[in-house]
């Protein structure tokens, strides 16, 4: 699509139409360079459950299958879900053949993960990128899910899901989200259901525009170097983490501060650091470092957003355009995540 074009389609109020129709080459196949917008979810369709980290046990499959019953949708377990290799939910190959069997299978309209864990690193050079993107569909999780959701993101040219997995509480909040992204394609603004508990803390005021991309701290710094990243430039980063003294945190933004990450970033948002203590005295405060890190690049920030090891969750699409308001904790989406046709 011509930068002309695209005027055009913004004059004539054709703008948001636009973002539904996909970029065509002159032999009539979907660009390359396209980003992919999976197609919504319905009542009725089949979910594919994938264990492709940690290890599960029936009753966590059990639970699983309620819960996504309980949203108008069946379920189908990948082959492996129940397999064990020390703490891996199967071998590497196993876990891997789950998810490019997953995207393969049309009868299969989204993918959840069962959990996180560790393990999903491990996969990624085993993934079929190209059947990935031939065959779109929702996949959604977090916490190690971070590395699938950002690889597929960056080698597939794919919207993908940063929200609850299978084992999640599936509460009303939670569920809220899933479904007015994911099954009605709304183009929603997400904000705090209660600030009282969980509060905003500004970094820094103002607002800002770009592709949303982001995840677990830690899985996202242990992916730094490798060839499995989107771009950076201009995009709103959101990170969250669980269980991590406050020094580790300063150390994996110094990461990304140091592979030229930061730099680059329109926007910053820190869902939530879950269990995260100050470590050894003496110690900075998280916020201390927030700034640090954050201020410098001028750009609007702050902690405290419904993302990350929590209860209630926004679901996230990795790819989609958004604005922020640092000064109120706003994410916008700009456009819808899922193709509605």
């Amino acid at each position: 699509m011509t930068i002309k074009r695209r005027q055009f389609l913004a004059t004539s109020g054709l703008a948001t139409l636009a973002t539904q129709i996909p970029s065509l080459t002159a032999q009539g196949k979907l660009s390359p360079n396209t980003i992919r917008k999976p197609p919504r979810l319905q009542v009725g369709d089949t979910i594919g459950l994938i264990a492709p980290a940690g290890i599960v046990d029936t009753k966590d499959i059990e639970a699983a299958q309620q819960s996504i019953s309980q949203l108008g949708l069946k379920v189908k377990l990948g082959k492996h879900i129940l397999d064990r290799y020390g703490y891996l939910a199967g071998k590497d190959a196993d876990r891997a053949q789950d998810v490019n069997l997953m995207f393969s299978d049309r009868s299969i309209k989204a993918i959840i993960a069962m959990r996180g864990g560790w393990g999903c690193n491990r996969i990624l050079p085993l993934l079929n990128y190209s059947l990935i993107r031939s065959h779109a569909k929702i996949l959604i999780g977090y916490s190690d899910i971070t590395t699938l959701l950002l690889a597929i993101n960056a080698r597939s040219k794919m919207i993908t899901f940063h929200g609850p997995v299978a084992t999640s509480t599936w509460n009303q909040f939670t569920v809220d989200y899933f479904k007015r992204i994911l099954f009605n394609g709304e183009a929603v603004t997400m904000q705090n259901l209660n600030p009282s508990e969980v509060s905003v803390e500004i970094i820094a005021p103002g607002k800002a525009k770009g592709k949303l991309v982001g995840g677990n701290l830690s899985v996202l710094s242990a992916m730094v170097g490798s060839p499995y990243l989107p771009s950076w430039n201009k995009s709103i980063l959101f990170v969250e983490e669980i269980g991590e003294d406050v020094y580790r945190v300063d150390r994996m933004l110094t990461q990304l501060k140091t592979a030229g990450i930061l730099n680059q970033i329109a926007g910053f948002i820190f869902g939530q650091c879950t269990n995260c203590s100050l470590g050894d005295e003496p110690s900075f405060t998280l916020m201390q470092v927030l700034q640090d890190h954050i201020l410098p690049l001028g750009i609007p920030a702050w902690y405290g957003s419904m993302i990350g090891h929590i209860k209630d969750k926004f679901t996230l699409p990795i790819g989609v355009e958004v604005e922020i308001d640092a000064d109120v904790g706003i994410i916008q989406m700009l456009e819808a995540a899922v193709s509605l046709v």
